[in-house]
């Protein structure tokens, strides 16, 4: 019977994202969010585009709190390299985010200003989103 080679170091893959977030499902700081529907790498390039977007429509009042940060790194070899040779360099780093996340918070603004911040915030996001309101917020 063959055995499986044993090999010395561990393979670090991508991994499966299943099932629902088990943390950052609610709200903590701000009034309103915006919530994933769906299990995504987001880049830290697509982070900051939708910080931005919402900073500039907000026009610097209330505050914005980002709730995802990107710490795994996703490598990639060169172009035209052989297989073999080890793994390769890093190439950018993302944020795993499953369904249920919330990923962007805002306070500090009327509900209107915080709902088309987060709509355009949204917009540069590789995932669909849902709007969500805090349940002591009263209007």
């Amino acid at each position: 019977m063959l055995q499986p080679k044993k090999t010395k170091f561990r393979k670090a893959q991508k991994g499966r994202m299943k099932g629902l977030s088990q943390r950052g499902h609610q709200l903590s700081n701000g009034m309103f969010g915006i919530k994933a529907l769906d299990s995504v790498f987001i880049t830290s390039r697509q982070i900051e585009a939708a910080r931005i977007a919402a900073t500039r429509y907000m026009k610097r009042e209330g505050q914005l709190w980002i709730k995802i940060f990107p710490d795994k790194p996703i490598t990639k070899k060169p172009l035209e390299v052989r297989m073999g040779k080890g793994k390769g360099a890093p190439e950018y780093f993302v944020a795993v985010t499953k369904a249920g996340r919330i990923m962007f918070e805002v306070g500090g603004v009327p509900h209107d200003i915080a709902k088309e911040a987060l709509r355009l915030a949204a917009q540069k996001l590789p995932v669909k989103t849902k709007f969500i309101v805090a349940r002591d917020f009263e209007a």
